[in-house]
């Protein structure tokens, strides 16, 4: 899908993106469409992923440290692109920045109850994404009177950190998760982790054609395109300018940093995206 173009980049807001790799790029691709004109921040803590793996503990220094990081940077507001951060950290953020609105990202249960015809539901997560209080009350909240069928799904996130969406033993895990939704008979998959929408072909075809997948990422670009009236505009800054990779131009507007290997996060950024981003390391706190 092409770009909006950015006509006034100081005439939006500055926003800060955070997951625990790629996989909250589905999200900031959902942002950049529903606000064209903002200047969007994004960190890929690949070094550290996949979250849904790691101790709630960690996932919250984690945020932190990358929620210090954005507002450094100058972001107005923040989007925690991953259900496991938000989970595990989002309250904490939001009592830490009380200035900052802050979005987070949770599975769509609510909307794969209204769509349900069979009343039985599949919810692809993490682990940590499942195991949590979060979780339970959202299930509690909007699941009482369906069927859900949980399946974590171990290594997927770190398989589709790699890139290769197409690598045998993504597809193996893909599988092995989807199975057992299918002997069940749902007819509608929440993807409640922002990695998994890469993969949704995949999973698509291991489910059939008839089974409903629910994405939550344009939920939340609209979430924060609502919360984004009420921040004062004013322009952020961003060191040089993006180089142009292949021929394609420049993104204007968008600043990617990671923990992991930048050249991987700028070829699958270009890749998956079709945007042409500069990419900076980012390094922990000493």
């Amino acid at each position: 899908m092409p770009l909006p173009p950015v006509e006034n980049q100081a005439a939006g807001p500055c926003i800060g993106v955070f997951d625990s790799g790629l996989g909250g790029l589905s999200v900031l691709r959902a942002i950049r469409q529903a606000l064209p004109q903002a200047r969007l921040h994004y960190v890929a803590d690949s070094g550290h992923a996949p979250y849904g793996e790691r101790g709630d503990r960690f996932v919250q220094e984690r945020s932190r440290h990358i929620a210090r990081f954005l507002r450094a940077q100058g972001a107005q507001m923040l989007v925690v692109a991953c259900n496991t951060a938000t989970a595990a950290a989002v309250q904490l953020l939001r009592s830490e920045h009380p200035d900052c609105p802050i979005v987070g990202v949770e599975p769509g249960i609510k909307p794969a109850a209204a769509l349900t015809g069979n009343g039985c539901i599949g919810v692809l997560a993490t682990e940590g994404t499942l195991r949590s209080e979060r979780f339970r009350l959202l299930a509690q909240a909007h699941a009482a009177h369906v069927e859900l069928h949980l399946q974590p799904c171990p290594g997927l996130a770190g398989a589709i950190e790699g890139g290769a969406l197409d690598a045998p033993a993504l597809r193996a895990i893909v599988q092995r998760c989807c199975a057992p939704l299918r002997a069940a008979g749902v007819d509608t998959v929440v993807l409640g982790c922002t990695h998994y929408p890469f993969v949704s072909r995949l999973i698509q075809a291991e489910l059939g054609p008839e089974v409903r997948l629910v994405d939550t990422a344009d939920a939340v670009a609209r979430r924060t395109a609502e919360l984004a009236r009420f921040v004062s505009h004013r322009p952020c800054g961003q060191a040089g300018d993006p180089p142009v990779v292949a021929g394609i131009a420049p993104t204007a507007g968008v600043q990617l940093w990671t923990t992991g290997d930048p050249a991987l996060l700028q070829e699958v950024a270009l890749r998956w995206l079709g945007w042409s981003c500069p990419v900076r390391p980012m390094s922990d706190p000493d």
